[in-house]
């Protein structure tokens, strides 16, 4: 195999990449969620490394989920987005699989990058 998984995040409401924002990625198999990695975004809103590199890629449904909440500094009670749940399936174990997050503190949005 040699897909592999990476992200990007964009905090659209700084016009500027989120840097530093922590970013889990779970395997979901049979209702189980499994976790297998935290990262954190760098200065470019990128993990320096794949998050699920070409020795760990496999074919399945995958959850990542970004902590904006926490990145944008609010506390539950205040915050609109807080946890950003995106699930998504893996079914060719040779591509790049890219998932970006556009985000502010009021919205987000995704779609499968390139």
């Amino acid at each position: 195999m040699t897909g592999f998984l990476t992200t990007h995040v964009l905090d659209t409401a700084a016009g500027v990449p989120a840097a530093g924002m922590r970013v889990d990625l779970f395997r979901l198999t049979d209702g189980t969620r499994a976790h297998l990695v935290t990262m954190t975004t760098n200065d470019d809103g990128r993990t320096d490394s794949p998050i699920l590199p070409a020795e760990s890629f496999a074919v399945g449904q995958y959850e990542l989920v970004f902590q904006a909440g926490a990145y944008f500094g609010r506390d539950e009670e205040n915050s609109f987005v807080d946890e950003v749940p995106i699930r998504f399936g893996i079914n060719d174990p040779n591509s790049h699989y890219h998932v970006p997050l556009l985000v502010s503190p009021f919205s987000f949005s995704t779609y499968r990058g390139s």
